[in-house]
C-alpha cells in the first residue's frame, strides 16, 4: 500500500509532493476528502500514537489554548476526526512505514524508502 495524505493548501505539502516521487501513491486531500475512524486507527496502528499524528503547531491547537490541557490519547484521536487542520502533514504510509510531517529527517527516510 503506497497512500499520502496532505492539505493541498499547505506551501509545505505541495513542495514535498513535487521533492519525493509519488507515482503509484493513493493521493488524499484531507479538507475536501475528511480522514474516516478506519484510516486514522490504520494510521495509529502504524504509528503507535495518535499523540504522534496531532499537530502541535496548528493554529487552532494555540487558539484552543490546548497546550495548557491534559490531553488522553482518546483526546487527540477525537481532535484529529474533528478538524483536519490537527493532523500532522503530510502522513505517507508506504506499505507497513509512516512517514509523519515535513522534518527534513522524515523526509530523507521516506526517500531512501521509495528510492
Amino acid at each position: 500500500m503506497k497512500k499520502v495524505y496532505f492539505l493541498q493548501t499547505c506551501d509545505t505539502c505541495r513542495r514535498i509532493l513535487k521533492e519525493v516521487n509519488i507515482d503509484g501513491f493513493e493521493q488524499q486531500e484531507i479538507k475536501t476528502n475528511a480522514i474516516t475512524t478506519t484510516q486514522l486507527d490504520e494510521m495509529y496502528k502504524l504509528s503507535g500514537s495518535y499523540e504522534a499524528l496531532f499537530n502541535k503547531r496548528a493554529r487552532l491547537y494555540k487558539s484552543m489554548d490546548l497546550k495548557n490541557k491534559d490531553l488522553s490519547e482518546a483526546d487527540f484521536k477525537q481532535y484529529l476526526l474533528e478538524e483536519y487542520t490537527f493532523l500532522k502533514r503530510p502522513v505517507f504510509i508506504v506499505e507497513n512505514d509512516i512517514f509523519i510531517g515535513n522534518s527534513k529527517t522524515v523526509i530523507e527516510k521516506l526517500k531512501e524508502k521509495i528510492g
